[in-house]
């Protein structure tokens, strides 16, 4: 045998070694029922496949079990979900549909981030009269500067499990995750400290953790009810509660319809203030730090704009 063919033969098995002791992620499959758990899931995992149900302009109570959802969550190793009843209305069909073992109630393979948060605002008692109300609480707890830490800390544990080739680099992936949220947070709290005691207008749940680490009180809600849409006799009613007075601007999700914010604002001369209810495909909000800043940012821009007459 020649010295080039026992060269090659020596050089293949040498790769094929190689590849055979990689920790295999780039197989990874994941199923996020929402944006911002895709985002989470990536920074301990970036080389995994990622299927995401949601987009931050739709509302994630309301998606239907499309044949593409249901063949994706039959690959997945993992599926990230808010829980609290947010996907009740199609993941429960959603799983039945694909069958997959790794993601059924009780398997690690399915992941809940209520399930490891203190949630606000839980109620005994829920029926349809009262509305899109959450009897574990409300479920968005994505924008909470304390409660994602233990979601993620929780998270980054649940893939290693899953993946424990993989196991010491997210554990690193998660404490360097941790470092940055951590000098975010910092720059959030200093600006608590100036937007503490305002108040604003909102539309649904969808930012009460931030608002309420903030010191910002949503005094009026657009909604008559959790997940109904405003009538024109609940926004004409509005005009003379006597919360509107003091409450600064207007603040609604990107998924949700702007007229009745614009037509609360034309007769009050507040300002609408649209965010993504969750991340995005684009800087700086694609990620769940990127997102809280932009929104800490409006809120300290148009207060200061408010407070010194420029509105």
């Amino acid at each position: 045998m020649g010295i080039d063919m026992r060269f090659g033969q020596c050089f293949m098995i040498a790769v094929l070694f190689g590849l055979a002791s990689m920790p295999a992620r780039a197989d990874f499959q994941v199923f996020a029922c929402e944006p911002e758990w895709t985002a989470l899931v990536r920074a301990f995992m970036p080389d995994a496949r990622f299927t995401t149900a949601t987009s931050y302009l739709q509302d994630p109570h309301y998606i239907e079990a499309r044949p593409s959802l249901i063949a994706a969550m039959r690959r997945a190793d993992i599926a990230v979900c808010t829980g609290a009843s947010l996907e009740a209305g199609w993941l429960p069909t959603l799983l039945q549909r694909a069958g997959n073992p790794k993601v059924q109630s009780g398997r690690p393979g399915l992941f809940f981030a209520a399930d490891h948060a203190r949630l606000h605002a839980p109620h005994e008692h829920v029926d349809r009269s009262m509305g899109d109300v959450h009897p574990e609480g409300n479920p968005h707890v994505h924008l909470s500067p304390d409660q994602l830490p233990r979601v993620a800390e929780a998270l980054a544990e649940r893939l290693g499990e899953l993946r424990p080739e993989a196991a010491a680099d997210i554990k690193t992936r998660y404490i360097q995750w941790r470092g940055r949220w951590n000098s975010h947070r910092a720059d959030w709290q200093e600006a608590a400290t100036e937007l503490q005691g305002q108040a604003v207008v909102v539309q649904h749940t969808s930012f009460s953790y931030l608002l309420r680490w903030l010191g910002v009180e949503a005094t009026i809600d657009l909604e008559p009810k959790p997940g109904l849409p405003p009538s024109a006799s609940h926004l004409s009613a509005l005009l003379s509660e006597p919360g509107l007075e003091g409450a600064r601007a207007i603040l609604i999700a990107s998924h949700q319809d702007r007229q009745p914010a614009e037509w609360l604002a034309e007769r009050t001369g507040k300002p609408v203030l649209v965010f993504p209810g969750t991340v995005t495909d684009e800087a700086p909000t694609e990620n769940l730090a990127g997102l809280i800043t932009t929104i800490v940012n409006g809120l300290e821009e148009t207060m200061a704009g408010a407070s010194d007459g420029s509105l």
